[in-house]
């Protein structure tokens, strides 16, 4: 059972996003316009020192939400730069942290019903500093955040991106009691 695309048209496009409208037929053989949301890949790190200095995290405000709180280095997947590649830059230029080498958590579709939003999640459990971060508008601040903090900060509502809470959720259930 799977749906048919016939035709898909631009609405509005950026460097960022398209909408685009899709002309759709169901299963059951019903056709439908269906808007769709085209962005590039995104990719994020999560990246960790140790029990006692924790998970590096970035303190920002989101406009789009008007909402401030706690979230890992993450960006889009620029033309010619694989997932994991992305993850480091963007870690780099948000935090100058360089972290280690980088393992494939999960990659998902946070709302995979209007959009093909696809992030890719990894983690490494070393860093070195670089230098200054670069982008110094893609946080407040940026602080290592222990594990205990990190899990008040979830329980609180200070942690409330879905790539963040997806990534940091996935490494408190299946690795941090691996002892990663």
């Amino acid at each position: 059972m799977t749906w048919q695309v016939h035709d898909e048209r631009t609405l509005h496009e950026t460097e960022w996003v398209r909408l685009a409208l899709s002309d759709v037929e169901s299963p059951t053989g019903d056709r439908s316009d269906h808007h769709v949301v085209r962005v590039p890949a995104a990719a994020a790190g999560v990246v960790i020192d140790d029990d006692e200095r924790g998970v590096l995290l970035l303190w920002r405000h989101r406009f789009t939400t008007d909402t401030v709180g706690w979230e890992i280095p993450a960006g889009r997947v620029a033309d010619g730069e694989s997932p994991d590649e992305a993850a480091e830059r963007e870690a780099v230029e948000e935090t100058g942290w360089r972290p280690g080498e980088l393992r494939h958590l999960t990659t998902f579709f946070p709302h995979n019903g209007l959009s093909d939003a696809t992030f890719h999640l990894f983690l490494t459990d070393r860093a070195d500093q670089v230098g200054e971060r670069q982008d110094h508008t893609a946080a407040q601040r940026v602080e290592w955040v222990s594990w205990d903090n990190v899990t008040a900060a979830i329980r609180s509502g200070e942690v409330h991106d879905g790539l963040s809470l997806t990534a940091l959720l996935w490494v408190l259930a299946f690795d941090r009691q691996q002892g990663v």
